[in-house]
């Protein structure tokens, strides 16, 4: 009876061990735990290709990328199976660079991202010292809080009466340290206005309001033109801050994620989770797990990435070498000036013993030729 296997079966046989051959060769190991989340992140990326009717032998599927968000996966350790999720997958079709025999610079490639409770997990593995991350706080509009106060080392913790009414306005997250010191992370509602002013900036990476018909072919006016546009919608957010999500005319940049009613709140919420994760100090142990998250987790670091691999040699850079014309002026006049016997005896002087000199080099390069052959036919130190 031959063995039957599926295609994903097959795509997991031939990334999992890759990856763990990967991950060895930087100094870090897979338990278990680590080996399961690869196998549940291949599943979830199996799901979201076919949602977009996308083969795994698509030409235009990048690989290397695949490769890299399982490497994440792994050495993270984030499980796209849990419930809430830690992780998420999508599709984006990315302009790379062109090879001459592939002029087609698109490719379609896995975009990952981290969930709320990633984060939590993140923190609870990672975080430097510590012990136990304690379920966070909804501080609701109308529910008493007393922020905390503090005399020199000793804290007031926080007081907190929920009455579950009104918006969310910040969330506490309660620490709990390897020394048994608990601190409080508060993260607040109108600090998400950079999260969305970062979405809308990325949201329109290949707009070019009318003034070219692709960005990758714009002249250098015409990028200054898209620039000086897109500084002025993102100041125009910028003052607005949260209430640009009901302005119609940005809109059009942000995703329905986060403009629609019903999924507004939980992603405010989901932002001020992330804000405050990301500032806890954390110790991967690793230099290697440490860049990994960094370009998972980090949206600055991310960005200023892509934009150097989208960049990078595009222009190329004409240096020419101007001669000024001061320093030609003293040869001129040294030139002009009247000639001097006693300089002109030394010059000869001076090509005479240059000419010796010479003559010397060549007979002592002479002489080495000859002891040279007379070595190779036998002739030794006491024959000289």
């Amino acid at each position: 009876m031959s063995n039957f296997s599926t295609a994903l079966v097959k795509v997991t046989e031939t990334y999992a061990p890759m990856i763990e051959r990967q991950l060895s060769g930087n100094g870090v190991q897979l338990d278990h735990y680590a080996r399961q989340c690869v196998v549940n992140a291949i599943s979830a990326i199996n799901t979201v290709l076919d949602s977009k009717a996308v083969s795994w032998n698509d030409e235009k599927l990048d690989k290397n990328n695949i490769t890299q968000v399982l490497m994440n996966v792994a050495a993270l350790k984030l499980n796209a199976a849990a419930s809430p999720r830690e992780v998420y997958f999508q599709l984006r079709n990315v302009n790379v660079k062109a090879k001459p025999s592939d002029p087609d610079n698109w490719r379609k490639q896995i975009e990952m991202g981290i969930e709320g409770d990633g984060n939590d997990a993140i923190l609870a593995r990672f975080g430097r010292n510590v012990a136990q991350v304690r379920p966070y706080w909804l501080v609701r509009e109308k529910d008493h809080f007393e922020y905390p106060g503090f005399n020199g080392l000793e804290m007031t913790p926080p007081v907190w009466r929920p009455t579950g009414q009104g918006d969310v306005v910040r969330i506490v997250y309660p620490i709990i340290f390897k020394d048994d010191s608990i601190q409080f992370f508060i993260a607040e509602r109108d600090d998400v206005a950079r999260n969305l002013i970062a979405h809308m900036s990325n949201n329109m990476m290949n707009e070019t309001f009318g003034v070219c018909a692709d960005r990758f072919k714009a002249t250098a006016d015409q990028k200054k033109q898209i620039a000086a546009k897109k500084a002025e919608i993102l100041n125009k957010a910028k003052g607005l801050g949260l209430g640009a999500l009901d302005d119609p005319e940005l809109q059009q940049y942000i995703s329905p994620a986060w403009s629609e009613y019903h999924s507004r709140e939980q992603m405010l919420i989901r932002k001020m989770r992330n804000n405050i994760v990301k500032k806890i100090p954390k110790d991967f142990g690793s230099a290697f797990v440490e860049l990994l998250h960094n370009s998972v987790a980090d949206e600055t670091y991310a960005s200023v990435q892509r934009e150097i691999a989208e960049n990078a040699n595009s222009e190329p850079i004409d240096i020419r070498a101007e001669v000024k014309p001061e320093a030609s002026e003293p040869a001129a006049k040294a030139a002009e000036q009247p000639r001097n016997p006693a300089d002109e005896q030394y010059g000869a002087a001076s090509d005479i013993a240059s000419e010796q000199g010479d003559l010397f080099e060549h007979e002592m390069a002479s002489f080495h030729a000859e002891s040279a052959t007379g070595a190779g036919a036998g002739v030794g130190a006491n024959d000289w």
